[in-house]
């Protein structure tokens, strides 16, 4: 491993491994009867990934953790982020065989997730960059809950944006603040007087008259929010050059952001585009854990 590769699991904040005990718990909350099956003879297991497409693996700080507060240990024989070709042996796990058992499931359900996620991610990417858009792309927070880290991550090793993660980690304002507070002016003179200079604002709007309002209200960030084709790239092109240098802004698509429609949106007039189809229903990446029957060698 070079020195450039990036160490994602470095990006995760200390609460994690927290997650993972918990992840333990939820799966065996009472007797281990497979495991006292099994017993505790030392075993090697190895990790394929399957499928039938490439895919990118992602998660395995995630897998290493479960594996050692099971007192076990992980080879990892290919890389975060790396595209394998299946069927690919990724990692050998040792312990004792009913630890394996006990996060076996655990492990694999995580990391077939992370890695869809990941997969995806990096084929709107890919498509994106195909199509010469140069921008911003951007998951969502239409996360599963207590699952977000994950999903987040996986975003992150497929090569885009994450997007905000929480409510406090970027102010929001969207139709039903708007809606609830009275107009677009006051509600982004509201978020500023509490939000301070750190927090980016990002308004979501419907109308091209919208959108100058919240950009002379001050508004980071334009979410033109479920307009497509040319009405898209005309309500970009006239907001860019009505407001060239005299408000700073970036203009973000989202909404109903699908593969067959990726090339009309990821226009270069638009500077972040979301969705959420990098994550949400994404197809998740086959893998299986397999014991070898050969007892590991005590030597």
């Amino acid at each position: 491993m070079t020195s450039n590769t990036p160490q994602y699991a470095h990006l995760l904040p200390p609460s994690w491994k927290t997650q993972v005990s918990a992840w333990l718990a939820e799966d065996t909350p009472s007797f281990d009867y497979g495991g006292f099956v099994v017993g505790e003879a030392e075993r090697e297991a190895f990790l394929f990934g399957k499928g039938k497409e490439p895919a990118v693996l992602a998660g395995s700080p995630f897998v290493t953790e479960i594996f050692e507060q099971l007192g076990c240990t992980v080879e990892w024989h290919r890389q975060e982020g790396e595209v394998f070709q299946p069927i690919k042996h990724v990692a050998t796990v040792r312990g004792k065989a009913r630890h394996l058992l006990l996060g076996e499931r655990v492990a694999l359900n995580l990391l077939a997730r992370c890695s869809g996620i990941a997969t995806k991610s990096k084929r709107y990417k890919d498509l994106a960059r195909g199509y010469g858009y140069k921008g911003i792309i951007a998951g969502t927070r239409k996360t599963t809950p207590g699952f977000r880290l994950v999903e987040k991550y996986g975003m992150l090793v497929g090569g885009i944006d994450p997007h905000r993660h929480d409510l406090s980690s970027m102010i929001m304002l969207k139709d039903n603040h708007i809606w609830s507070h009275g107009s677009i002016t006051k509600a982004i003179e509201q978020a500023r007087a509490v939000g301070g200079f750190s927090l980016l604002l990002d308004v979501e709007v419907r109308t091209e008259a919208e959108a100058d309002e919240a950009i002379e209200a001050g508004a980071d960030i334009i979410m033109l929010d479920n307009l497509e084709g040319e009405e898209l790239l005309n309500v970009a092109s006239r907001l860019k050059e009505r407001w060239g240098g005299k408000k700073k802004f970036l203009l973000e698509s989202s909404g109903g952001i699908t593969e067959e429609n990726l090339q009309e949106r990821a226009i270069n007039e638009i500077d972040i585009f979301s969705t959420s189809a990098v994550h949400q229903s994404v197809p998740h990446i086959d893998y299986s854990l397999k014991i070898q029957q050969r007892p590991v060698s005590s030597a």
